[in-house]
């Protein structure tokens, strides 16, 4: 585990854009003309709810799952969240296909 004051560097990012790639969908970006009049601001949505579990947090736990290694993966991995954040990692859990506890 890295340290808890690292900073992830561009590298990082890209390292982890490679691991979970295979797993996540590449979402579309919307406008709305009518948001835009409304607040008098071009504005730009990430449909990040057509991922397939249906939230952006699926990223973060793709990521988490596929950065384990084989020992730790074999353990499982738990949340106590049952929201999107419990959704994103018993997905990211089963397509590794390892244990996903959530309470």
């Amino acid at each position: 585990m890295k340290d808890a004051m690292y900073i992830p560097t561009y590298a990082d990012m890209l390292s982890a854009h490679e691991r979970i790639m295979p797993h996540i969908r590449r979402t579309p970006v919307r406008t709305s003309d009518y948001l835009d009049e409304l607040t008098g601001a071009r504005l730009f949505f990430k449909c990040e709810n057509f991922q397939e579990p249906g939230a952006f947090k699926v990223r973060g736990a793709a990521n988490a799952v596929f950065g384990l290694d084989e020992a730790q993966a074999a353990r499982g991995v738990a949340t106590h969240s049952s929201g999107n954040h419990a959704s994103c990692l018993s997905y990211a859990a089963m397509r590794r296909g390892i244990p996903c506890n959530v309470v």
